[in-house]
């Protein structure tokens, strides 16, 4: 009996220390404050939504060393041709840095060069880069400029070359940073350079295998991306990307004191958004949507305008959470999420008392043929019978003539 006893209260013991155990270590991986982070500026945001998580002075303005490449990659991408050759300058053979070794007057490809800019920092192939799709430095930087805000919306960057080397009108902050990974990784062609791990290099200067700068991808389970950066005056700058399910995160350091605490920022940021965030969809392309009502009010069809969404949509909402929507008289759909909520537009469906007023107009203009019809018919046969009577006549007549004889002047 006595046996048993202790049996039962070791097993107490186990079952009530289990619990206690597993709520610590979730505490220990969900805490996140802005002085636990070595960067200046940083922040978390949701890949998918935008929505931001996590944020430390992102809107600082600082310099971007390396990072500066994320935009010239997503440039090159989308303005340039993969296929065209591009002859290296010397001013690209030249740029100090970090390089890929181009030689002066060699011939690479822009899709090699672009492989090199974000997997080897490489800034000679930024250069070269820059020089090829905008005839000069300084005139590919204004195309940069003019193409981030016209397609990401950015109000606090400024650049002045393609490699982020250091000047000190080239600047931008975490929150642009951040904008600007998020729409370049909604580029394949983007997400599978930034992925790639290693690749051969066979230039005329260099021939050796690239290992992808970006350590996360080989230290942080579900990376994706994207690109670290470096110089005296900006010190250590990194922007990471993970997907875990169909949640993917973009963090962003910047000014951080060293590689490794760059790269500890992003990790706790990253393992903050995970334990705390999902992404989950609240509708689908087409899907419609009626403004509720009131309990008590007598809805009309004026009051209950009916929605659609043009697109997929999604929120980002505390795990295992799920979101309320409220549709406004205006359209807007609503969604909200713990302390978390953002808007969508929606667009108005066509009222379906629109189609019934057609739909009775109709008969009108669809029914008067008929009668046109019947009258043509009538009009058709009265003429078909005076014509037939003229006819016969006339026939009848022509008959009369041919019997009288031929000398009836004669018998006169």
């Amino acid at each position: 009996m006595r046996y048993v006893l202790i049996c039962l209260l070791a097993a107490a013991c186990v079952f009530s220390t289990a619990p206690a155990q597993q709520v610590k270590a979730q505490e220990g991986s969900a805490v996140l404050s802005p002085d636990m982070l070595s960067g200046e500026s940083a922040i978390l945001i949701d890949a998918k939504t935008g929505q931001v998580l996590f944020e430390k002075n992102p809107h600082a303005k600082l310099y971007p060393a390396s990072i500066t490449k994320i935009a010239t990659g997503i440039y090159a991408i989308e303005r340039g041709n993969p296929d065209d050759i591009v002859t290296v300058s010397r001013r690209a053979r030249w740029e100090e840095g970090t390089r890929v070794y181009l030689a002066e007057g060699e011939k690479v490809t822009l899709k090699k060069l672009e492989y090199g800019l974000l997997m080897n920092s490489g800034n000679d192939a930024a250069t070269a880069i820059a020089e090829h799709l905008g005839s000069s430095v300084e005139q590919f930087a204004e195309q940069l400029n003019a193409y981030l805000v016209e397609k990401v919306g950015i109000e606090e960057t400024h650049f002045t070359n393609a490699h982020g080397l250091h000047d000190p009108n080239h600047y931008t902050t975490a929150a642009d940073m951040a904008k600007i990974a998020q729409y370049a990784m909604k580029n394949p062609i983007f997400r599978e350079i930034v992925a790639t791990e290693r690749l051969p290099w066979d230039g005329l200067e260099w021939k050796t295998v690239l290992v992808n700068h970006n350590k996360l991808l080989r230290n942080y389970e579900g990376a994706t991306g994207i690109k670290n950066g470096f110089t005296d005056q900006a010190r250590n700058t990194l922007v990471g990307s993970a997907k875990r399910g169909n949640t993917e995160l973009i963090a962003v350091t910047m000014k951080a004191g060293s590689s490794n605490l760059s790269y500890k920022d992003v990790t706790a940021m990253l393992d903050y958004g995970f334990a705390h965030f999902e992404t989950k969809q609240i509708a689908h392309a087409g899907q419609t949507f009626t403004r509720a009502v009131q309990s008590g009010q007598q809805p009309s069809e004026e009051a209950l305008p009916t929605f659609t969404a043009d697109a997929d949509l999604y929120a980002t909402v505390p795990l295992g959470t799920t979101p309320e929507t409220e549709v406004t008289s205006g359209g807007q759909l609503i969604v909200r999420a713990g302390e978390l909520s953002r808007t969508y537009a929606l667009k108005r469906k066509e009222e379906p008392r629109v189609a019934a007023a057609a739909s009775k107009e109709e008969p009108e203009s669809v029914s008067s043929g008929p009668r046109y019809g019947i009258l043509f018919t009538w009009l058709g046969l009265n003429l078909f019978l005076v014509t037939y009577t003229v006819a016969r006549a006339r026939k009848r007549r022509r008959q009369r003539i041919r019997q009288i004889p031929r000398n009836w002047d004669r018998i006169q």
